[in-house]
């Protein structure tokens, strides 16, 4: 089986990206022959980036921006690729993440389609973060507040997030977890909002239209800000399922039992958690996400009931004898695709998520 052919200089970033989720998907069982196979896979995508790169270079020096922009984007997901297929500690992931890094630099200075923003924050510090600009100042565009897991920056996050979004007239704010995570209570929640206001004042972004999307620990800290910041017409978050077991668990240590109360009172509190927002939400599981597939399953049929706007997608896995690889692509294409849906409706008109009685939940893969 064929699993990548050479890119040439004709071929354009949706089938960069097609080729990477088929690829992914095809991984499982074909891994176990051993770390030979693995290692010409990662030689082959890295190769495949550093094709992309020169072709990026050269449309460049002819001063086409867009197609150079183009090519760097498949570069980018040609070593996204190769960094999930390689373990943690290997010597390989520093060079990987290096020509991630000399990707996001070049769209920011040589090709000008990123940009590297300061965000001033009620006194309390100043934010860096990646702003990606789609609209203008006669056509402002929505925007989505961006948060990395707390084990990634945000120019890894950028890297994986930019070829997704190029086509979708969406702006990008891509902040780190560890810049916007403070242990103060309602800290992090300030420096969020301190990032939207940025978002709203500008010129190019409509400020009706403005998500949010944590991964990892910071879709808790989403949560925690669509339900403190009202601004916000939608939220991929956990919907408060970590707070909530975080809540469980102390309660049991305290105790030092399970808690015994009724199932009846256990789901009223986990309900009262996600009344607080006022938003459509998008809940993803399972990965390397902190929300449990069988606790969002719960949550959501409580959302049913309470006629709450909240949907419900899982990650899209590839169990190996390596571990599990994540099928990033797909998984990006569905939250995006929901993001956009949900921005696009609010311009349409004004979201009231407790008067919509339709729940949908998209399942990537089984």
């Amino acid at each position: 089986m064929e699993y990548i052919t050479r890119c040439h200089k004709g071929a354009d970033l949706s089938s960069v990206r097609r080729r990477a989720a088929a690829f992914l998907d095809s991984v499982t069982g074909a891994q176990d022959q051993g770390s030979t196979t693995r290692q010409s896979w990662i030689t082959k995508w890295t190769t495949l980036g550093d094709e992309q790169c020169i072709i990026g270079d050269l449309k460049a020096s002819q001063g086409d921006s867009n197609e150079a922009a183009e090519a760097r984007l498949c570069a980018l997901t040609a070593f996204e690729v190769a960094r999930r297929l390689l373990h943690e500690n290997e010597p390989q992931c520093g060079e990987v993440t290096a020509r991630i890094e000399a990707g996001i630099q070049c769209l920011e200075v040589a090709l000008a389609k990123v940009e590297r923003v300061t965000i001033e924050s009620w006194g309390y510090t100043e934010l860096l973060a990646y702003y990606v600009p789609a609209g203008n100042h006669a056509l402002p565009a929505p925007a989505v507040i961006c948060i990395s897991m707390e084990d990634e920056s945000e120019a890894t996050l950028l890297a994986r997030l930019l070829p997704a979004v190029t086509d979708r007239g969406m702006s990008l704010l891509v902040l780190s977890h560890r810049d916007v995570s403070h242990p103060a209570r309602g800290l992090s929640q300030t420096l969020l909002s301190s990032c939207l206001d940025y978002l709203s004042g500008r010129p190019d972004v409509d400020a009706a239209r403005i998500g949010v999307y944590g991964e990892g620990l910071s879709a808790a800290l989403a949560t925690d800000f669509a339900a403190s910041d009202r601004r916000l017409v939608a939220a991929v978050c956990d919907g408060g399922l970590w707070n909530w077991a975080r809540m469980q668990a102390s309660v049991a240590w305290m105790t030092r039992a399970a808690d015994a109360r009724e199932e009846g009172s256990v789901t009223a509190r986990r309900t009262q958690l996600i009344r607080r927002l006022r938003c459509p939400v998008l809940v993803v599981t399972g990965g390397r996400g902190a929300v449990s597939v069988s606790e969002a399953m719960k949550l959501q049929i409580e959302c049913i009931e309470e006629r709450i706007d909240l949907d419900l997608t899982m990650a899209r896995m590839i169990k190996s004898s390596g571990g599990c690889i994540e099928n990033f692509v797909t998984s990006d294409d569905c939250i995006f695709g929901w993001l956009n849906q949900k921005l696009a409706f609010s311009a349409a008109l004004p979201a009231q998520p407790n008067d919509l009685p339709q729940i949908s939940s998209h399942v990537l893969g089984h």
